[in-house]
């Protein structure tokens, strides 16, 4: 029980005393003009009370992220919970934070756009390609999983919401609404009470599994990483042989650091009505993810009787999404039941349309398309056809070039973030330091997986550390030639 409480108490100390020092680099002014009150248009530039801003980015970037990774990588052990933690307050929450102020300061503008102003056009294309990627292959994903799980829902068993095919046309034609409609039409009306439930379901499962859970980690589990004779297992596979690096930190993306966030910075950046409201929407929504992360970590780790063997052999038998329907109902009865179905059906779709949503937005800024209602048909109506056939493709390869373009892309803003910095001379190694590790993880991960160069495991470590140590080197020298303003500090 402690460790859980200890890792909580780090989230909110984070929250409460670094994300003050980390909003005092990035300059924002609560006297400026935000780019809704300059482009309110009635769609995209719509002013949305600051509650409701924090509840949608929540839930935009929630999803069940911090709860299908958190799972699958309680099968690393008590380490997921140092990952979590660790990657949510040095890397996450600094990464969704400057994709917010970056976003705000740039007239609500999408990534590439961003990228473009600071760096050249070459990166604003990389950028182009690996944002409209990543979004693409979430909502795909996010209509694949949700339309699976409800297709195969016993009491639809013998009528037409059996069928796949129409659970798979009613979550497009959702989207199509979604992505299409002013945002205060659906998205500002719904999201707040779907984020409000993920924040229900979270503390119930987190106060049932304290109580209840069978194994729950203690501090040993830990030390036993440290022992002089037990050191190396830190970073050693799993007992199915997965290598802790850097499948770890591939595994658990949302609640630690997810390049998807940053593609949903601009939508309620182009509805904050105030700058000052940047660190408690985009920190504190990370900072919350991170809480959910925990609990399902926590939940993989301890709510087994039978330990690891438990959690994998229903992982093997239904994936993650069994995983939190068991949990649910054993720890939470008929209220569990319920609440697992919203998790693992609703909450992928309110990941799922905003990615079509900010998709839309990407293309339209890249092209300077004006946002009339048949250029929003022009656009959204071709990208979810072609969604549409890309559900008939095998469900885990799309989810592995999701991996991959989720790792990238985050790596890439942090590195977005330091030239923010850079260009302020404020106090760069709040994001260059989690840009070097990103950068480490990506390239190890890259280098060692199938659908990269294919190298052995072994590799990933020896990798790792060339990439740091190179990137750490590379740092110092660009800090040298630039001064540091003795106010940032």
């Amino acid at each position: 029980m402690i460790i859980f409480f200890i890792c909580l108490t780090i989230l909110i100390l984070g929250y409460k005393f670094y994300s003050p020092f980390v909003e005092k680099q990035a300059g924002l002014d609560s006297t400026a003009d935000t780019p809704q009150k300059r482009f309110s248009e009635g769609v995209d530039y719509v002013a949305i009370h600051p509650v409701r801003a924090f509840l949608i980015q929540f839930l935009n970037i929630a999803g069940v992220g911090p709860i299908f990774g958190p799972i699958l990588g309680a099968l690393y052990g008590p380490v997921a919970l140092v990952w979590i933690v660790l990657g949510n307050v040095l890397g996450g929450a600094v990464h969704d934070f400057f994709s917010g102020v970056m976003s705000i300061k740039e007239d609500g503008k999408s990534l590439p756009e961003i990228a473009g102003h600071y760096y050249n056009v070459v990166f604003k294309g990389f950028m182009l390609v690996f944002t409209a990627m990543l979004l693409f292959f979430v909502g795909v994903v996010f209509i694949m999983s949700p339309a699976g799980l409800l297709s195969n829902l016993d009491f639809f068993e013998g009528t037409i919401l059996a069928n796949n095919t129409f659970w798979v046309l009613a979550i497009l034609a959702y989207y199509f609404l979604a992505t299409l409609l002013p945002i205060d039409k659906i998205i500002t009306k719904f999201y707040p009470i779907f984020g409000a439930l993920m924040i229900v379901m979270t503390v119930a499962i987190a106060i049932s599994l304290l109580i209840n859970a069978p194994h729950l980690p203690v501090p040993s589990d830990f030390l036993a990483y440290f022992e002089a004779d037990h050191a190396h297992d830190f970073l050693e596979p799993n007992p199915d042989g997965l290598p802790t690096w850097p499948l770890l930190f591939i595994t658990i993306t949302c609640g630690a650091i997810s390049g998807f966030h940053s593609t949903q910075a601009p939508i309620i950046a182009r509805c904050l009505t105030n700058e000052k409201y940047v660190r408690p929407v985009y920190y504190g929504a990370m900072m919350c993810e991170g809480i959910v992360g925990c609990v399902w970590a926590l939940a993989g780790i301890a709510a087994f009787p039978e330990g690891y063997a438990g959690l994998k052999a229903l992982l093997d038998q239904g994936g993650p999404g069994l995983v939190v329907n068991h949990v649910a109902n054993s720890y939470l009865g008929v209220f569990g039941g319920i609440m697992a179905i919203i998790a693992v059906a609703v909450f992928p779709i309110t990941s799922g349309d905003t990615a079509f949503r900010s998709l839309r937005l990407t293309v339209v800024d890249a092209f300077n398309i004006p946002q009339s209602l048949r250029n929003r048909l022009l656009v959204a109506v071709p990208i979810l056809a072609i969604a549409y056939f890309m559900t008939k493709l095998d469900f885990s390869l799309i989810w592995r070039y999701f991996a991959f373009s989720n790792m990238l892309l985050s790596t890439s803003v942090l590195w977005l973030a330091t030239k923010y910095l850079f260009d302020r001379g404020t106090f760069h190694w709040i994001a260059s330091v989690p840009a070097v590790i990103a950068t480490a993880v990506t390239v190890s991960y890259i280098g060692t997986a199938a659908i990269g160069l294919n190298l052995s495991s072994d590799l990933g470590k020896p990798i790792g550390a060339v990439v740091t140590v190179i990137g750490l080197i590379v740092l110092a020298i660009v800090h040298s030639k630039h001064k540091v303003k003795p106010t940032a500090v």
